[in-house]
């Protein structure tokens, strides 16, 4: 493969793991709790003793095409979603920084997917089933003493869990010093990993009755992916004219009028 050809591929690759991560903002737009993720590149040129280097536009000689690729690496924008209203009794909303803890089957996970429901035994859990944690462990709400009006749980804006007057607990609301450390695993749940997570700030307030939703913006979305499809389809032109003129010094050379 030609210099040429390689850094041109290399750049049209950059713009595919793009669209992948913009693709999958767009497919989550309506669901509670997202967070949109962005992409970095980095390319990178190794010189003749092996030494990696950063680069940026213009590239040098692209006969060195051998030495140059291009790194990845993605970034989740927590920043928050908008609130939508409800009205379900145990959809919850943070409104501020922090992060609901949740027991998982492999351990303590961190969401800001609110829309919590009951286990038959009256446990507070989410869409999956895993319990939603208090401080001082399950929250258990016990439907099955509601009282004659059915389960009447009220959440206060500093995350106290009341059912018909009697308090079960206090929901267990976690931040970090850098959330970029938080790894994502999927369905808007983050691991810890190394992560080192503090006290939830004095400022954040839980909303009954409101669910979070994905802090992607579809316009946005849809206009930077509109963006990365013309790139991609530029750079293919430069494969298919690169390619066309080595074909065409092939067949010419050494060719007698």
């Amino acid at each position: 493969m030609s210099g040429e050809i390689y850094m041109a591929a290399a750049a049209a690759l950059a713009y595919e793991k793009r669209l992948e991560v913009v693709a999958n903002n767009i497919a989550n737009v309506n669901t509670a709790g997202f967070k949109r993720d962005d992409v970095a590149f980095q390319a990178y040129l190794s010189s003749a003793e092996g030494a990696a280097a950063p680069v940026a536009p213009p590239y040098p000689n692209p006969q060195a095409g051998a030495s140059f690729w291009v790194s990845y690496s993605s970034r989740t924008d927590f920043s928050p979603g908008p609130l939508q209203q409800t009205g379900n009794q145990l959809d919850l909303a943070l409104n501020g920084k922090g992060f609901f803890t949740v027991e998982s089957p492999n351990g303590t996970v961190y969401t800001r997917r609110g829309n919590f429901t009951l286990s038959p035994d009256g446990v507070l859990v989410t869409q999956e089933g895993w319990p939603v944690q208090g401080s001082s462990g399950e929250l258990r709400l016990d439907a099955a003493n509601g009282g004659p009006q059915g389960l009447d749980a009220s959440v206060g804006e500093d995350g106290s869990v009341r059912v018909n007057g009697r308090d079960v607990g206090r929901l267990r609301i976690e931040d970090f010093s850098d959330p970029g450390r938080l790894t994502k695993i999927g369905d808007g749940y983050f691991t810890a990993g190394d992560a080192e997570s503090s006290a939830a700030p004095e400022n954040v307030r839980v909303a009954q009755g409101f669910l979070e939703m994905s802090n992607v913006e579809t316009v946005r979305a849809m206009t930077e992916m509109i963006e990365i499809l013309r790139g991609y389809e530029s750079y293919q032109r430069v494969i298919r004219s690169i390619d066309e003129i080595n074909a065409k010094s092939i067949n010419e050379v050494g060719r007698t009028s």
